[in-house]
C-alpha cells in the first residue's frame, strides 16, 4: 500500500484531496498534517512513498519542507500544492527537487496522473538504490593484466566527465562491470543508474520502455508511465546491447542525446532530461552501419569515448585471480568454506578455450565447487570442467 503524506493547512482542501485519493485507489493510505512542522515530524518518524505539500503555510512553508525532505529522505517525491498567486514559486520549487506541482482547486485527472507518475518514479528509485547496494559488492573488476589496468585508467580519466561512453567486447567479458564503475566513480554516483537490455525488449515495446507513454497511446496503455530516461534523470542510463535496438528507437535516442529532451509515446510534450548515456554492444557497429542496421550519426554521438573489454583468452594471466574471487563468492552464497584450486588445476583452466569468457569461467568454478573434492584438482577440472 502506497503511503501518502498530505501537508496542507486548509482543512477543506485536505478533505477534498484525501477523498479523491482514497476513493480512487484502495492502495493509497493518506496521512494528514496541518502545517510544515507537523509534516516534518511525521517524515522523520515514518516512511512515506509520496508527499503532497502546500506552499504557503504557517510555522514552516512548503519550500522549507521540500528542502528539508531532500536532505533527510531525498528518495521521496514531493508534489507541491500551489494557490493562484504561488505559481511562480511552484515552478521554482521544481528546480530544487519537487517532482511536480498541482494548482488549487485540484483538477481530478491532473492530481491522479501526477500521483501515479510520482509513485512510479519512487518505485524505480527505490529499486535502483537496492541494486546499487548490491552493485558495490558484486560488481568488481578483477585482474592485474595490462588490458584491465588500461580499462581502469581510462575509467579514472573519463568517469568524472559527462562524456558518453561506448563499451565493446564479446559476450561474457564484463561490459556491465565497466558501466557500473563509470557510474560509481562519477559525479552522478548519488543519482540513479538505470539499466536497459535492448536485446531483451521486443522492438514494439522498446520506445515505451525508454521514453514512457501516455494513457491510450496503445492498447495496453491504461495509464501514463514514465520511461527509463526519466527514471535516470540526474544519473546514468546504461543501454546494453544497443546494437539490437530498432532504427525507430535509435532515432529517438539520437534526439534525446542532441537536445536533452524526450517525449513519451503518444505525446507531443517535450520533457527535459539530464542523463549520462553509457552504451554497450557485442556487435561490430561499423559493420552494422554498412548494412543499414545502425545509424552512423548515433554511433558518433555514443562513441565519444570507446572502451574495449578483452576476451578472456587475451588476459589468461588473470584466471588465477578470477578463480580465487569466484570461489570465495560462491562459498559465501552457499554458506560453506572456500575451496582451493591446485596449481595443476589452475594450469588446466589457463590452457582451456574460453569462448564464453569470464561468465563461462564463473559457471565452471561453481560446477567444480559443487562436484569436485575438498581441494579442486586438475582431474576434477578435466572431469567436471567441460562446458558440454
Amino acid at each position: 500500500m502506497a503511503k501518502i503524506l498530505l501537508i496542507e493547512d486548509e482543512a477543506s482542501i485536505r478533505r477534498v484531496l484525501n477523498k479523491i485519493l482514497t476513493e480512487e485507489s484502495k492502495d493509497y493510505e493518506v496521512t494528514e498534517a496541518e502545517d510544515g512542522l507537523e509534516g516534518m515530524e511525521l517524515v522523520k518518524n515514518e516512511d512515506f512513498d509520496l508527499i503532497l505539500c502546500d506552499i504557503k503555510m504557517p510555522k514552516m512553508d512548503g519550500v522549507e519542507v521540500l528542502e528539508a525532505v531532500k536532505k533527510i529522505k531525498p528518495e521521496i517525491p514531493v508534489v507541491m500544492i500551489s494557490g493562484h498567486g504561488d505559481l511562480d514559486t511552484a515552478v521554482n520549487t521544481m528546480k530544487i527537487g519537487a517532482f511536480d506541482y498541482i494548482s488549487k482547486p485540484p483538477d481530478l485527472n491532473r492530481l491522479l496522473n501526477t500521483v501515479r507518475n510520482a509513485l512510479d518514479r519512487k518505485e524505480l528509485v527505490v529499486e535502483n538504490t537496492r541494486l546499487k547496494k548490491k552493485v558495490s559488492k558484486n560488481y568488481e573488476m578483477i585482474g592485474e593484466s595490462d588490458a584491465i589496468h588500461n580499462i581502469k585508467d581510462m575509467i579514472e580519466k573519463v568517469a568524472h566527465t559527462d562524456a558518453r561512453v561506448l563499451i565493446t567486447g564479446p559476450n561474457g567479458t564484463g561490459k556491465e562491470l565497466v558501466a557500473h564503475w563509470l557510474h560509481q566513480k562519477s559525479d552522478r554516483s548519488k543519482g540513479p543508474m538505470i539499466e536497459v537490455n535492448c536485446a531483451a525488449i521486443p522492438s514494439e515495446l522498446i520506445e515505451s520502455e525508454l521514453f514512457g507513454h501516455v494513457k491510450g497511446a496503445f492498447t495496453s496503455a491504461n495509464k501514463d508511465r514514465a520511461g527509463k530516461f526519466e527514471a535516470a534523470n540526474k544519473g546514468t542510463i546504461f543501454l546494453d546491447e544497443i546494437g539490437d535496438m530498432s532504427l525507430s528507437a535509435q532515432a529517438k535516442v539520437l534526439r534525446a542525446l542532441q537536445e536533452n529532451r524526450i517525449s513519451r509515446v503518444g505525446s507531443d510534450k517535450d520533457i527535459k532530461v539530464d542523463v549520462r548515456v553509457v552504451a554497450a554492444t557485442n556487435k561490430d557497429l561499423k559493420k552494422e552501419i554498412e548494412e543499414n542496421n545502425f545509424r552512423e550519426d548515433l554511433y558518433h554521438r555514443l562513441a565519444v569515448i570507446l572502451i574495449e573489454v578483452p576476451a578472456l583468452k587475451d588476459r589468461k594471466d588473470d584466471i588465477p585471480l578470477l578463480v580465487d574471487y569466484f570461489s570465495e563468492k560462491i562459498a559465501q552464497e552457499q554458506g560453506t568454506n572456500k575451496k582451493e584450486f591446485t596449481a595443476d588445476a589452475i594450469k588446466v583452466l589457463k590452457e582451456s578455450e574460453w569462448r564464453g569468457n569470464v561468465r563461462e569461467l564463473r559457471n565452471v568454478v561453481e560446477r567444480l565447487f559443487i562436484l569436485g573434492g575438498k581441494e579442486i584438482s586438475d582431474e576434477d577440472v578435466k572431469l567436471f570442467g567441460s562446458r558440454f
